[in-house]
């Protein structure tokens, strides 16, 4: 897995624009507006890589601290792969993020500690999925929000074939194009399959201890967002 990441870091952020014809962008601003980062909170952004959405944070995070005053907002990257976090700090940071290598399952953050937890595609790439869910539930406060966008379950099934035909035929030829590196693209293909999808991946949500689990489809199921509330 490290590997992969390795290889991947320094264009990751291209690849996803060619793998999603761009949409991942508009995914990522829904999921950033429906966090609602307010000043002075700490956010976790789990699996953060190179900060697309830790950046949205900040971005909203500001703009309400210039409406409401207050302190500013902690948003904490936190990503196992060093490359990754790495290439995002090339990118330049904001005053309101700090940038750390660690695990998902074993987050460096105390019991109760962060007002809101988000990841973006990076749970499926998690060892023990359940494991990560808990510790995310650890860490928040009661009342503290958790959201996951991942990839999932196109819900028609003429889109279903067409997702499945693009995905194995066509993102593993533009990584070997891009990035002469046709296996690490098929792996994370392969990945997106293995996930659960909305349904048993909202009942893990509920076992690590959330409260009110729900999930919206984006693109028609291509990708969901999970949300759950530490009560």
């Amino acid at each position: 897995m490290r590997g992969v990441f390795d290889r991947v870091a320094g264009r990751y952020d291209l690849m996803n624009d060619l793998m999603s014809i761009g949409v991942h962008r508009i995914w990522k601003d829904m999921t950033a507006a429906r966090l609602n980062p307010q000043p002075g909170e700490t956010i976790v952004d789990c699996a953060g890589g190179t900060g697309d959405i830790a950046r949205r944070l900040a971005k909203l995070a500001r703009q309400a601290k210039q409406r409401r005053g207050g302190d500013d907002a902690r948003i904490l990257i936190i990503d196992y792969n060093a490359e990754m976090v790495a290439a995002g700090r090339e990118k330049g940071s904001e005053p309101e993020i700090a940038w750390s290598v660690g695990d998902a399952q074993r987050l460096p953050l105390r019991d109760g500690s962060a007002d809101a937890y988000v990841v973006g595609f990076g749970i499926r790439n998690v060892t023990d999925i359940s494991v990560a869910l808990k510790e995310a539930r650890r860490v928040l406060k009661p009342g503290g929000r958790f959201l996951c966008l991942e990839f999932s379950r196109p819900r028609a099934i003429p889109v279903r074939a067409l997702y499945d035909a693009y995905s194995f035929s066509v993102i593993p030829r533009i990584g070997e194009a891009v990035m002469q590196d046709r296996e690490s693209y098929q792996y994370l293909v392969e990945s997106i399959r293995r996930f659960p999808d909305q349904e048993r991946f909202a009942a893990m949500i509920r076992a690590a201890g959330f409260s009110n689990v729900g999930y919206t489809n984006f693109t028609g199921g291509v990708a969901a967002l999970h949300h759950g509330w530490a009560f």
